[in-house]
């Protein structure tokens, strides 16, 4: 008896030893090994968009040279939204890169006067920078012609942005890019006109397709302007879906030209360009979008 008793025990140990066995195997995924105590996980992968780049390039018009900002009829790339070291701006450059950090890897390439046509150029000279981001602002001259019919057709415009791009991505592929949109011009004749001095300046030839006869409320003069206002937001329409293309690329999302700014946000020689308090604003407007987790509805 003791020895059958001796003999159970015995295989019964034998038995819950394999059963043991068999759920550790199980427990791995068949003959898989044990995963090791020292395994590291997997890094992140790397976001598409970086909130914090290194280094900024601007490109576009008069209103990223500071133009009339600071002096009458001149550039003021200090006091510009972009890459501006003014204080009393606190440009993009500066918020993202810090004043001494801006002065060395920001760089300005915009060109007073600039329209669409001319961004390919300018975007061809900024990438010998390796800038990690490439703000453009640019479409006011596009229409701000002497006459309506001499705007740039939508066509037009898609196709040098498109060119630009693809320049861009060309050299630079993993460059990000900020697009701002067109600034509101209808608002700015509505602004702009309060102020006699303005007005008198835009008679030297300031916009004649949208400022031109500032007092005239005729229905040919409401025509001429709501035509114009029409194609700012068509080239905005522009941007917006050239930028949505390109998964390194945010939209203001309509942020500049929704912005209600009044007199004090314009230059006091002309009512035209963005005043130091103007440039400000626009700082303002690129670094929440170019910092935002995601990118804006409108975007």
């Amino acid at each position: 008896m003791r020895k059958r008793s001796h003999r159970s025990r015995v295989v019964l140990a034998v038995a819950v030893a394999a059963a043991l066995g068999a759920a550790g195997c199980d427990a791995v995924g068949g003959d898989s090994p044990a995963p090791s105590a020292t395994a590291r996980p997997s890094p992140r992968p790397t976001p598409l968009w970086d909130r914090s780049p290194s280094s900024v390039a601007a490109v576009g018009d008069s209103i990223t040279r500071g133009f009339d900002a600071c002096d009458v009829l001149s550039d003021c790339p200090e006091a510009s939204w972009a890459t501006g070291a003014s204080p009393e701006v606190d440009s993009l450059a500066v918020r993202l890169l810090g004043r001494t950090g801006a002065a060395k890897r920001s760089w300005n390439y915009a060109v007073t006067g600039a329209r669409m046509a001319d961004l390919p150029g300018q975007i061809d000279r900024a990438v010998r920078r390796k800038p990690q981001l490439v703000t453009v602002m640019v479409g006011a001259n596009d229409a701000c012609r002497a006459t309506p019919s001499a705007m740039t057709p939508v066509g037009e415009f898609r196709a040098d942005f498109e060119d630009s791009l693809r320049s861009l991505r060309k050299a630079l592929p993993k460059a990000q890019v900020f697009v701002a949109s067109v600034p509101n011009l209808k608002r700015l004749w509505s602004e702009g006109r309060t102020s006699p001095m303005g007005k008198q300046v835009w008679q030297l030839g300031i916009c004649p397709s949208m400022l031109g006869d500032a007092d005239a409320l005729d229905s040919a003069a409401n025509l001429r302007r709501n035509t114009v206002q029409k194609r700012v937001e068509d080239y905005n329409k522009v941007l917006k879906e050239v930028c949505a293309k390109d998964k390194r690329c945010r939209y203001d999302g309509g942020a500049v030209y929704d912005y209600r700014f009044g007199t004090a946000q314009l230059s006091r020689w002309d009512y035209f360009h963005p005043s130091v308090n103007g440039q400000a604003r626009l700082a303002e407007i690129a670094y929440r979008t170019v910092t935002a987790e995601r990118p804006s509805a409108g975007g």
